[in-house]
């Protein structure tokens, strides 16, 4: 008698742009999933949505995704599809990667603890930025002064500056004004 075979996971990835502009991550998706055994079209399915800049789109392409029933969405590199990911759906697991404050985005209420289906990774947090200074003092603790590199005409780049300035977890810690500016 022939054992049933194991269904193949289906991932949704909703992503908010198009496949061309996302080239470089989706490269990287697909490595990583190899990395951890999983092929695409081999062991794992996965199920494309672009918005195509259309932000307006992202629900009606989430729903699709939870109509297909998938096994996760994965919403990359936006907070307006990890939203809608998250208003779709409350049982399908959902993994954001994005560039802002998942807390102030709205996607979870707290960063030390994922809750119901939703959880990611954030690069951008001005909230953590003090944190990452302090572990990179204790991994280099003779290095004289560390750099952090920011665009300065971004709003919520001088926000985390002044954080950063004031945060007190280190007195060796002081901030300086940018060398030059855009056009220089």
């Amino acid at each position: 008698m022939a054992r049933a075979q194991p269904a193949i996971p289906v991932i949704g990835y909703l992503g908010a742009e198009s496949a061309a502009r996302f080239a470089s991550r989706l490269e990287a998706f697909r490595r990583g999933l190899r990395s951890t055994g999983f092929d695409e079209g081999r062991n794992v399915t996965i199920e494309y949505r672009w918005a195509e800049g259309r932000n307006d789109r992202l629900p009606a392409l989430a729903a699709e995704l939870v109509s297909l029933q998938v096994s996760v969405i994965v919403a990359p590199g936006s907070v307006p599809s990890a939203l809608a990911a998250k208003a779709a759906t409350r049982t399908i697991p959902i993994v954001f990667e994005i560039g802002a404050d998942p807390v102030a985005a709205g996607l979870v209420a707290g960063l030390s603890r994922p809750e119901d289906n939703i959880t990611g990774v954030t690069s951008l947090n001005w909230a953590i930025a003090a944190k990452r200074l302090q572990l990179l003092h204790e991994v280099a603790p003779t290095a004289g002064s560390f750099a952090v590199l920011v665009n300065p005409s971004n709003p919520k780049n001088a926000e985390g500056r002044s954080g950063l300035a004031n945060s007190g977890q280190n007195p060796r810690m002081r901030s300086a004004r940018p060398a030059c500016q855009q056009g220089e």
